[in-house]
């Protein structure tokens, strides 16, 4: 059986917890319970919705709409911090290995958004070895749009600095939002099957519960 994102990120976090500095790691920790306070936000996009369609860059450069993704079918939409966040590259990489070899059964696509910029992502799918699109959403605009979009807080940003992350450098337009980790399932019409929004940015949905999404729509 693979082992689950949740452990391997659960992992990850014990062992970043005797590497990181006190002050970061006490930072990161008042974000992540200042963000589970804030729980998932009432205007969030949600089962039933029909998703507008949008047009962002790909990590070439190529413009790829939503319609064009949903032109055969479903379409698995991750929402991600970005290549620097050591999470996403977990769960990235776990959608590579575990569902990848899936979604042909439901003629589904899977796409990975994140407000980095273009060349950005192309080092995220680089490194990464992603066979799926990697998009780049300036500002977050598609995140606002569909309510999963939150301002990093000073302190937050101080702490990324001080371990050599600017933010407003490696994203899109230099913004510093970002959207909660994020999946959803749209069907060939846009209308959205499955939400799953995680306020903790630790934690990522399961490849097992796409899965089952995907498996009802048909």
């Amino acid at each position: 059986m693979p082992t689950t994102i949740r452990e391997q990120s659960d992992q990850f976090k014990l062992a970043a917890a005797t590497q990181l500095p006190a002050d970061v790691l006490e930072v990161f920790d008042r974000s992540i319970e200042g963000l589970l306070a804030e729980g998932i936000p009432t205007e969030v996009i949600k089962v039933g919705d029909q998703l507008e369609s949008f047009t962002l860059e790909d990590a070439k450069g190529n413009r790829i709409s939503l319609d064009e993704v949903v032109a055969s079918g479903p379409a698995v939409i991750v929402f991600y911090r970005g290549g620097w966040c050591p999470y996403c590259n977990l769960a990235l990489r776990a959608y590579q290995q575990d569902l990848v070899p899936q979604l042909d059964r439901f003629a589904a696509r899977l796409v990975a958004i994140s407000p980095q910029s273009p060349d950005e992502s192309l080092s995220t799918a680089e490194k990464a070895d992603l066979s799926f699109t990697v998009l780049s959403d300036p500002g977050s605009r598609v995140a606002k749009r569909i309510g999963i979009a939150f301002q990093q807080a000073d302190d937050v940003l101080a702490a990324q600095r001080q371990l050599g992350l600017d933010l407003s450098a490696v994203n899109a337009e230099g913004s510093t939002y970002l959207p909660r980790p994020t999946v959803l399932v749209v069907d060939h019409d846009r209308f959205v099957r499955f939400v799953d929004v995680q306020p903790d940015y630790t934690a990522r949905t399961e490849v097992a519960d796409i899965v089952g999404a995907l498996s009802k729509l048909n």
